[in-house]
């Protein structure tokens, strides 16, 4: 999902338009609080980007950047800051920060959609991989003992004789952890855990 965070309604219009064009679904907001309360910081599994106005009132772009990096969103919400007053040294430290990247008014038009979907790559890969460590978490102290022994690519009998547990007690982690990680195959799981 692209949000579009912009206080002129004919700059969020044109920018919806251009998205639909390329296909991507877009959200847009008049202000940086309408953001927050309107995106509810729902993530989509096809990833999000966020095209944001740096000069708005009330809140400014520069502002609402800030608070995403707070809450450790940056990465997941990737900021294309959106300025007609360029500010070398703002988009500079706006990147050192960790936005996206930095556009200033007029844009070529395809040039800033091609970096929408590269922002909306980086979130959609950001998301599977907080997913993955969101299933290792749910994985005990013994099962993850067991996973590191699977990934070096040992046997259940190995790992029986390495946790010194039997054979079936391993069986039972490595199903647990199978589903856990919602993989079928120990390749699978490897493959996931690269």
């Amino acid at each position: 999902m692209l949000h579009i965070v912009d206080d002129e309604e004919v700059v969020r219009a044109s920018l919806s338009w251009l998205a639909a064009s390329r296909g991507i679904a877009a959200r847009s907001y008049a202000s940086a609080q309408a953001f927050l309360a309107g995106a509810g910081l729902q993530f989509d599994p096809l990833g999000d980007c966020v095209l944001l106005d740096v000069r708005m009132p009330d809140m400014n772009g520069v502002a609402l950047f800030e608070q995403l990096v707070r809450r450790e969103l940056a990465q997941r919400l990737p900021v294309i800051f959106l300025t007609g007053h360029g500010d070398v040294p703002m988009a500079v430290d706006s990147l050192k920060r960790g936005a996206f990247d930095f556009f200033e008014k007029p844009f070529n038009d395809n040039a800033l959609m091609d970096r929408v979907e590269q922002g909306l790559a980086t979130s959609r890969q950001a998301g599977e991989l907080a997913a993955v460590h969101a299933r290792l978490a749910t994985l005990s102290t013994r099962e993850r003992e067991v996973l590191d022994l699977i990934l070096a690519g040992k046997m259940n009998k190995v790992v029986a004789d390495k946790l010194g547990i039997s054979m079936r007690t391993v069986e039972v982690h490595r199903a647990h952890i199978f589903d856990k990680m919602q993989v079928k195959t120990a390749v699978e799981l490897a493959g996931l855990l690269k």
